[in-house]
């Protein structure tokens, strides 16, 4: 876990899966965090293998997640030993083509399907991330994440500290942001973090997923824990059947 503040960030949650269950299925709005959620993988350690600092970064991630180092603090460091150039970006964004978790493209079209908006929140990078929209037809401004910034010369010049997203907690806010200004009124977070979890509340429910890497922590203590998309995809497609029986036969 990342330290927020002075503390280790937890989750104070007392709902039962049964409660998450329903709020799923009622759901107006769900933000999806995207590094081992919506994607396989993890978008800073594979840009750091592309530009061969893959250990270094690998053993700093370790250390982050162990809560001695805040998010920022954790993603500034990685940053400086990747040093990523843009045109290192470009490469980078040109020879890797997201790699979506299973069932992922059917589950966002489902609840498109539903009416129910969807949003990419994620301690990732707007390049990279917004290759993976483009493939579920997620409109950019449903992109909540980080920025690089590069120097006239195209270096590295560090990242954009304005954005929430890149510090503790700024899940949080970005949800909290997101259903003030579209008034949702269940919004459902999924995610396999521990940064996902405490975003809980603002959300009305947190989904813990475990389809790619299995945080204990997150396995622990999510009220509703999945490894699979189709778990949720099966919830949607039973209430929609029990719906439509009701309509049928009359009951309101």
């Amino acid at each position: 876990m990342y330290r927020t503040g002075n503390r280790l960030i937890r989750l104070l949650y007392d709902m039962s899966q049964k409660d998450v269950r329903a709020v799923w299925r009622r759901a107006d709005a769900v933000c999806f965090d995207v590094d081992s959620t919506v994607c396989k993988d993890e978008g800073i350690d594979e840009l750091a293998k592309f530009c061969n600092v893959g250990l270094e970064v690998s053993e700093l991630t370790k250390k982050a997640m162990g809560g001695n180092m805040s998010f920022r603090e954790a993603l500034s460091q990685r940053l400086d030993i990747i040093k990523p150039s843009r045109q290192q970006m470009v490469d980078f964004i040109g020879h890797r083509k997201p790699r979506l978790s299973d069932g992922i493209v059917e589950l966002v079209s489902l609840l498109k399907e539903r009416g129910c908006a969807v949003y990419l929140v994620s301690g990732g990078f707007i390049s990279v991330i917004t290759e993976a929209a483009k493939l579920l037809s997620i409109p950019p401004g449903n992109i909540f994440c980080n920025r690089l910034k590069f120097y006239y010369s195209g270096e590295y010049a560090g990242f954009d500290v304005d954005q929430p997203t890149s510090d503790s907690g700024g899940k949080t806010k970005v949800v909290k942001m997101i259903k003030e200004k579209f008034g949702h009124k269940q919004l459902v977070m999924v995610g396999d973090g521990a940064t996902d979890m405490e975003t809980c509340p603002p959300a009305d429910a947190f989904i813990g997923y475990g389809g790619n890497v299995v945080r204990e922590s997150v396995k622990e203590k999510a009220s509703w824990f999945i490894t699979d998309f189709q778990e949720l995809i099966g919830e949607l497609k039973s209430a929609t059947n029990v719906n439509t029986d009701n309509l049928l036969n009359g009951v309101h």
